[in-house]
Formats: C-alpha cells, structure tokens, sequence
C-alpha cells in the first residue's frame, strides 16, 4: 500500500493545494500580484498544452453522436463528467463545445500514457 489513499484524501481537505489532483490545473503553479495598495491576487499561471505523443494506443476515435456533450463524453470515458477537458487537450479545438457541434465528426480521447504524466484513461465504453 503506497501513499496514494492519503494524497487522494488530501482533495477533500480545503486548502491542501489549490486544485484537485483531477483538475486540469493541478501542479500548476500559483502566481502572486501585488496590487499598488499592498494587496495580493493569486493566480494560477499559464497551462500550456501537454503534447500527445502520437503512436498505437495512444488515443481511440469517438466518432460524435447528435446531441453529445463533452461533459458527457467525459463520464463515458473517464466516469466523471468534469474530465471532458482532458479530450478537449487531445484536439485541435478552443472551445470545448466544437467537440461535439457536428455530429459524426471523428475526435481522439486519449489512453492512459497518451499525456506525460496523465492520470488515468478511457475504460472504453461505446453505447
């Protein structure tokens, strides 16, 4: 038994760190500004995209059916509907709606692996 049940525990304690270990934001670092009355803003800095390393296994076709949503597509894949941002990294959108606006279009959900250092991955399941 390793450390993971205790990280994973850390999610529910507010304050631990700034994001979920499951938020598309987490291990970004945490930005301080200081406005000109003294005062801080904390700010998550910039996600850059983590590139897909492209080779077999490293992703499987979703082929959009009329009326899918990311959010739905994200419990399909991932069993959590907040982790459609992880398909939305693997193509080239900037809106996650465009995802899924035109139905029978092909779209790439990426596997365990298919991002260094990516959590988890489809247990893929069409129907």
């Amino acid at each position: 038994m390793g450390i993971e049940p205790y990280e994973r525990a850390l999610d529910d304690v507010p304050g631990a760190h700034p994001y979920p270990r499951s938020s598309r934001y987490a291990g970004i670092g945490i930005g301080v500004h200081t406005l000109p009355d003294g005062s801080e803003v904390r700010y998550a800095k910039r996600r850059l995209l983590p590139q897909l390393e492209h080779g077999e296994g490293d992703a499987v076709t979703h082929v959009v059916g009329a009326g899918e949503r990311p959010d739905q597509l994200g419990q399909r894949y991932f069993g959590d509907p907040g982790q459609w941002w992880r398909i939305a990294d693997a193509n080239p959108v900037l809106d996650p709606r465009e995802l899924t606006d035109e139905p029978g279009t092909e779209i790439a959900v990426p596997l365990p692996g298919g991002f260094p250092g990516g959590m988890g991955g489809p247990g893929v399941r069409n129907g």
